[in-house]
């Protein structure tokens, strides 16, 4: 998930495009988020290969994965500027390259340090990858079909997770994990082909009103993004919204298959399968809670449930070695996963509609920043466990636990905006 950019998006283009031209070059935008999804979520599948393959240890693997969403989510700004300055097509043809180059040299990686870089690199090309979608979605579709279509483009774009799943899994069994890398490299170039091609903005009117507003710099991007911390009520959402969606990937994303096999000794595709049920959990998740969004007060009381709901699946994963407890309690969190759209709610009631884009963008990177923080921590805290007679997967499942608890508290002790019963 990401948001809009920051920053006021280009004026509307002159000419308008068809419904099958916008579809079409929707559709091409939509490849290179659906890479991003995959390059996400696929440490769960790939850990175990690498751990082993290249003795790496679970700190070195939790900062791995954490590199990817340290470095998509400090680029939001970037690319948001980057969107107004340069416009969609060339800020995605400039970026994605880098996603391309990051997964080509992790497929011929033979060092922690390579892994590292490529996954940096990965990160820094799928940083707009969403946020191009979202832009063009908002210029070139009626204004009442926003929501709508960006669901289903996420949704989409969710088959990128599905084959993290057991199809990466079958495909490193039957060859080894590089040949993994090595089809997303191949997939990645074809989408950047498919964007070069398809995607073709019209000549946009600059709007006089707006000539002030059109070209921000980015030491003033950054300016209206801190200013956002006088308000008090900033601070807890970015401790909320630096723990909530970083629970489920660092889940999914990173220990659900170190899990599995070293715990209860599955095999790499039958990881993939459960990885894979729980994905399609987590696909249906975001429209449940939409649609039970209570909203007003009520939304910010269902936000500290859920978050405690979370704190006990992880606790109970963490200190229950059992099977299918594991399995279970994997899928479930799969299923609770989409409470964190009632975060967007909260904040688009939170903030006047002049500082909501700022906010957005604030609150994206708070939680890409956090899931790096929480997949660090926790394989710090895999680490240091054996050394205290601990399981490094007890250590690290009550850290992400931990970090919940206290995200959850800091959102409710820490001053909330002040939103209307519904």
């Amino acid at each position: 998930m990401s948001a809009p950019p920051a920053t006021s998006p280009l004026p509307t283009a002159t000419h308008a495009l068809s419904s099958r031209q916008a579809w079409m070059m929707l559709m091409a935008l939509a490849c290179g988020f659906t890479l991003s999804q995959a390059f996400r979520t696929i440490a769960a599948i790939m850990g175990p290969p690498l751990a082993t393959q290249l003795s790496l240890s679970p700190q070195q693997l939790g900062l791995w994965a954490g590199a990817f969403h340290f470095s998509f989510g400090i680029m939001q700004m970037v690319m948001g500027v980057s969107l107004d300055l340069v416009g969609i097509r060339r800020t995605i043809l400039v970026a994605f390259p880098m996603a391309v180059f990051g997964a080509a040299l992790s497929a011929g990686a033979s060092s922690f340090t390579q892994l590292l870089l490529g996954q940096i690199l990965i990160g820094v090309g799928c940083a707009p990858a969403f946020l191009v979608c979202t832009l063009f979605i908002s210029r070139y579709f009626p204004r009442d079909r926003f929501t709508a279509v960006s669901g289903l483009i996420m949704s989409l774009a969710g088959v990128g997770v599905l084959a993290t799943a057991t199809p990466l899994a079958w495909l490193i069994e039957a060859s080894s994990w590089r040949w993994g890398f090595g089809v997303l490299t191949v997939c990645s170039t074809l989408a950047w082909l498919a964007i070069w091609w398809r995607v073709h903005e019209p000549a946009a009117v600059p709007d006089a009103n707006a000539a002030a507003d059109r070209h921000p710099s980015p030491l003033r991007a950054l300016r209206e993004l801190l200013g956002l911390f006088v308000l008090p009520h900033t601070a807890g959402l970015v401790a909320y919204a630096s723990v909530a969606y970083a629970g489920f990937i660092t889940l999914r994303g990173l220990w659900l298959g170190p899990l599995l096999v070293e715990r209860h000794g599955f095999s790499l595709v039958q990881t993939g399968n459960v990885a894979l049920v729980m994905t399609l959990a987590s696909m249906a998740s975001p429209a449940i809670f939409g649609r039970l969004d209570p909203g007003g007060a009520r939304r910010i009381q269902w936000l500290l449930i859920l978050s405690g709901l979370a704190v006990l699946l992880l606790g109970t994963m963490g200190l229950l070695h059992l099977a299918w407890v594991d399995v279970s309690l994997a899928v479930a969190y799969g299923l609770l996963s989409g409470y964190n759209v009632l975060q967007y709610g909260y904040v688009r009631d939170a903030y006047p509609e002049a500082m909501r884009g700022r906010a957005l963008s604030l609150f994206t990177m708070a939680m890409f920043l956090g899931i790096s923080l929480m997949q660090w921590a926790s394989g710090l805290a895999a680490s240091l466990a054996p050394g205290f007679g601990v399981e490094p997967f007890t250590a690290a499942l009550l850290t992400m636990s931990a970090m919940l608890l206290a995200g959850a508290l800091a959102f409710w002790k820490l001053p909330r905006a002040h939103v209307p019963a519904t």
